[in-house]
């Protein structure tokens, strides 16, 4: 994960030594620089970046002026960076992330740096939720429409000597069970011969996403997606069914939600 910072610091000596810190670190990309708090505002409208170093006392605007004139759903990860304890409590008070005290010493900025890092993972799988959870609403309201050419709507299954037709849309999800699968709908399965990935070529133009390296999911069938720890989620679909999305899968996700987190 790569974080994108801002360092705002009216000293150049000071941006150079939080600048050592974040190159050594090797996860964060440093997006810009400013001596002002008015640059501070500029820069951080137009990049965007999950993470500020944020020095208060600067000629002109102060750190705290440069919060406020932020939008609050736009103001990124704070981390006060200052040579004054006395603004602490106030630091705190509008939610900054941390509070360093100049001369910054390494390991107290490593530790604000994991603290920074835990933050801005979290904000960006509450806005993976969040996407997800707004595009299976949509899909689920929007009127019907003619499915592509290429879409598969229904999939023979022969079992015990008969061939059932199973309504793609009925399906729950797909689970990966040696050269077979097993399609999930409801409380029933049947058994495919074919395996997970070309099952996930078939399915995915009908909204099936793989979400682990054995499981396919119908997102039309999900209802909400819970946090894990290291990147993962728990997939809760609408009859209370639970399925990991594994890390690995979750930028096929992201790709689905139009976005990389």
């Amino acid at each position: 994960m790569t974080m994108r910072a801002i360092i705002v610091d009216d000293e150049d000596l000071a941006r150079r030594g939080i600048r050592a810190l974040l190159q050594r670190a090797g996860d964060v990309e440093i997006v810009s620089e400013c001596a002002s708090g008015e640059e501070a505002i500029r820069a951080i409208s137009a990049t965007e970046p999950e993470l500020v170093y944020l020095d208060i006392q600067m000629p002109g605007k102060t750190g705290f002026d440069v919060i406020g004139a932020l939008p609050e759903t736009k103001c990124p990860h704070v981390i006060f960076v200052t040579a004054f304890d006395r603004f602490a409590i106030r630091a705190f008070e509008i939610h900054a992330l941390d509070y360093l005290l100049k001369p910054v010493n390494e390991a107290r900025f490593n530790e604000s740096l994991a603290r920074a890092r835990a933050a801005v993972a979290s904000a960006r799988d509450g806005a993976m939720i969040r996407r997800f959870w707004q595009m299976t609403q949509e899909l689920r309201t929007s009127p019907g429409q003619n499915p592509p050419s290429s879409m598969t709507d229904r999939i023979p299954v022969k079992t015990h000597g008969r061939v059932i037709i199973v309504n793609v849309a009925d399906i729950d999800w797909v689970e990966a069970d040696g050269d077979y699968v097993s399609v999930h709908v409801g409380a029933k399965s049947w058994l495919l011969r074919e395996t997970i990935a070309a099952a996930e070529a078939r399915l995915a133009l009908s909204g099936f996403v793989r979400i682990h390296r054995s499981t396919l999911v119908n997102i039309y069938r999900v209802r909400e997606l819970l946090t894990l720890s290291k990147g993962e989620f728990t997939v809760v679909l609408l009859d209370g069914t639970e399925l990991k999305l594994s890390r690995n899968y979750r930028f096929a996700l992201e790709r689905l939600l139009g976005k990389a987190l």
